[in-house]
């Protein structure tokens, strides 16, 4: 199987690194300025040992066949883009697997190559790119998850799982896919919003007495879900909350280190749209409302 991933940033870098290692036929779809930076070859640095790859790399406009895995990696405000970029790579075969965060994707990838493309993802990496472009996993886990939306046990699926089996990090074939996603949006957009609204990490936060406002705020994420019709396991709200409010945390979500660089944020699609869904069930969600205020003026001061 040929795999085509889309971003060679700290996640698609990552993993896209690892499966080229492990000897799969993996090609990265890139920026001109990002192919140029990589002409010296791709570096990881990792507490699993580092490594270079020379990267086979395309631009979008030497997409020339169909791949058989589109390994969706942007960031979520740029996926307009990246869709229009792909769509030659896109055959009748064709398995997206995104694993962007949030849920918008879903309905955008399925209204631009149908629904029968999509396959459910879900990473789970604290990595990044340093001032050299080498990318730095941050912390020992590594963790992809994928299946299909439907839950079902299709022949691609499997043939999807061997495919990322053995190849350097931790995968898995989930049987409820649509529910991981949500899990880890659930967690993204409470970490984000502690992160985001105090300016600091988990520690720091939990040290100022912010460890009931972090409880309030998984609260909020944790209804809004449930009330879409997907709620989180009693066991991974107890896992987050404990997370979450951890003495001495260093954590941080990628969303925080995006604001205080100064960069674009994924603001709407992990804290935005999970506002609006509350407020379409009516829900009460004061802390999701004001880290969405927050996020928007930053956002809005930065346009300018």
């Amino acid at each position: 199987m040929r795999i085509l991933i889309v971003g060679a940033g700290a996640t698609g870098g990552y993993f896209g690194a690892r499966l080229a290692q492990a000897g799969r036929d993996a090609t990265f779809l890139v920026r001109p300025a990002r192919a140029a930076q990589l002409a010296a070859g791709l570096h990881l640095i990792s507490p699993h040992g580092n490594f270079s790859i020379t990267p086979k790399l395309l631009t979008a406009d030497r997409i020339e066949t169909a791949f058989d895995i589109v390994l969706l990696t942007v960031k979520a405000f740029a996926l307009d883009a990246a869709l229009e970029d792909i769509a030659p790579a896109i055959g009748p075969e064709t398995m997206i697997l995104p694993v962007l965060n949030g849920m918008k994707h879903v309905d955008a990838i399925s209204a631009r190559f149908s629904a029968k493309t999509l396959i459910g993802g879900v990473c789970k990496i604290g990595a990044t790119l340093d001032t050299e472009g080498r990318v730095v996993q941050l912390s020992p886990g590594h963790d992809l998850a994928y299946g299909e939306m439907s839950g079902a046990e299709s022949a691609r699926i499997a043939q999807l799982d061997a495919f990322m089996q053995n190849a350097g990090f931790d995968a898995r074939l989930s049987r409820d896919i649509t529910l991981d996603m949500w899990e880890k949006w659930v967690l993204l957009a409470s970490l984000g919003g502690i992160n985001c609204l105090m300016r600091g990490t988990i520690g720091q936060v939990e040290a100022a007495g912010g460890a009931a406002f972090a409880s309030a705020f998984i609260d909020e994420c944790a209804a809004t879900a449930t009330a879409e019709g997907h709620p989180p396991s009693a066991g991974f709200l107890t896992a987050i909350r404990a997370l979450l409010t951890a003495k001495g945390a260093p954590m941080t979500s990628s969303m925080y280190r995006d604001l205080i660089a100064g960069n674009a944020v994924e603001a709407q699609q992990i804290i935005g749209d999970f506002f609006t869904r509350a407020k379409n069930h009516a829900l009460a969600t004061p802390l999701l409302g004001a880290a969405n205020v927050h996020l928007s003026v930053y956002q809005n001061s930065r346009a300018r």
